[in-house]
């Protein structure tokens, strides 16, 4: 994962990402990357359980 640091408290995931931070631009050019998952990925310890994240801005 790109920027993406997770948190799990019992039942409970938290996500945090640096709006500051940038990895250049999307595959199709149009933005720019700020965080992503890079594709779908299992919750630790709940492998049945998916996240898909991606943040990003206009180019």
């Amino acid at each position: 994962m790109k920027n993406v640091e997770k948190l799990i408290d019992g039942n409970i995931l938290t996500i945090k990402v640096a709006l500051s931070k940038e990895f250049g631009p999307s595959t199709s050019g149009k933005s720019i990357v700020i965080a992503s998952s890079e594709g779908n990925k299992s919750v630790p310890g709940k492998d049945a359980i998916k996240i898909g994240l991606n943040i990003y801005k206009k180019k």
